[in-house]
């Protein structure tokens, strides 16, 4: 099955006109998208976009041969031009199934947005899905044969392939590609490494792919540390990294602190913002965690699990420090980086970038800071993805 992208952005295009954001102001060349619209081998088109028939031309095909036009989603723009010699487009009720001459049969998908997924199925056999804007499936039930190609808003609904891996339906193999690419998304370099982290890739207008062809599907990084300053949303990023897997276990290392508004309320926000598929954990016995098989580890944070191990060290006081609290932090380190050297989960994990400041006015404050500096570094030894977030940016060093 062949697969041409005539558009691969959001309904509004990017640039979106007249916006002054960033984005839409260095979406030039292959950054500038058209409404995402789909042709599938010359005679199925899934979305009808102002400009297609144009679109198909600059990508050397035709659509004189198509048979069936097929809507995703409410068009809210000005009426489009159905081009000629085009059927009039339409709209299949979720469940049906339609056969065209070509061979071809189109399942309907529910969705939990305004529209409808398409499910294509080639006369070989191969298997597309494609989700509106902003849409998931809905009702999808576990085991379901993994698709050859999933085109989706994996920008914008993440979890529509968190549900898809959950059931099945996205697997080793399955190449997933973004579509419906607007200003909220980052363009460039960070676009990239961002769908990496989700399995998924971009592809520019007017490219055409092969349904069921192998394509090496991005790496996803087995460990992961972030680093960054304070509110330099490292936080965020790290899970953004996991927020296309379900079943994650978020594993709070910062307890709770009685009376404490102020620490509740940076408790919430985090816990607010993930997926309502993930668990928590609040604890800082990690080594078993990490030895144990199970969905992907999101640990917040290492300099608070640090916190706790020095507590239980009586690392903050020189006397026990020099008297047995520096051979017990010692080993208690060893012990958590045998474990995330040793263990078979996706780990993520959060760190704190200190020490690059002033110097802090107490032996036990200096004290924290190079044992910290210290973890980071055997920390990121361990892992294949190290990131550090300056200003909400994310700059790749392993």
């Amino acid at each position: 099955m062949e697969l041409t992208l005539l558009g691969t952005g959001a309904p509004a295009g990017l640039p979106r006109p007249g916006c002054p954001c960033a984005v839409c102001a260095t979406a030039r060349g292959d950054g500038a998208r058209a409404a995402t619209a789909l042709l599938v081998d010359g005679a199925l088109l899934l979305d009808l976009t102002p400009g297609a028939a144009l679109a198909a031309a600059r990508a050397g095909h035709t659509l004189a041969g198509v048979r069936q036009v097929l809507l995703t989603h409410p068009h809210d723009g000005p009426a489009v031009d159905l081009p000629a010699g085009l059927p009039t487009a339409g709209r299949v009720p979720d469940g049906r199934v339609l056969t065209l001459i070509s061979g071809h049969r189109v399942r309907a998908v529910p969705v939990d947005h305004p529209g409808t997924g398409y499910e294509v199925t080639a006369p070989d056999g191969a298997r597309l899905l494609y989700l509106p804007p902003g849409a998931a499936p809905a009702g999808l039930a576990e085991g379901l044969a993994a698709y050859e190609m999933v085109v989706a808003d994996v920008v914008g609904r993440p979890d529509a392939v968190a549900r898809l891996r959950a059931a099945g339906a996205v697997g080793a193999t399955t190449d997933v590609v973004a579509a419906h690419l607007g200003h909220e998304a980052p363009g460039g370099a960070e676009l990239r490494r961002r769908l990496a982290a989700a399995g998924a890739r971009a592809v520019p207008d007017g490219t055409t792919l092969i349904v069921g062809e192998y394509h090496a599907v991005p790496d996803v990084p087995r460990r992961t540390l972030v680093t960054g300053g304070a509110r330099s949303g490292k936080s965020l990023e790290a899970e953004r990294r996991l927020e296309s897997f379900p079943d994650v276990l978020y594993v709070a290392t910062g307890g709770t602190r009685d009376g404490d508004t102020e620490w509740a309320a940076r408790v919430t926000a985090h816990r607010d913002r993930r997926p309502g598929s993930w668990q928590t954990a609040e604890t800082c016995d990690l080594a078993p965690l990490l030895a144990e098989e199970g969905p992907p580890l999101l640990i917040d944070c290492l300099s608070l699990w640090l916190t706790d191990a020095m507590d239980r060290a009586g690392a903050w006081d020189d006397d026990r420090w020099a008297n047995g609290g520096e051979r017990a932090l010692r080993k208690r380190t060893d012990e958590l980086l045998a474990a995330v050297r040793e263990t078979g989960r996706t780990v993520v994990a959060v760190t704190n970038e200190v020490g690059a400041g002033v110097v802090p006015a107490t032996a036990s404050g200096r004290r924290f800071r190079d044992e910290l500096g210290r973890l980071n570094a055997a920390f990121a030894a361990e892992c294949e993805h190290v990131l550090l977030v300056v200003a909400g940016q994310a700059l790749t060093l392993r």
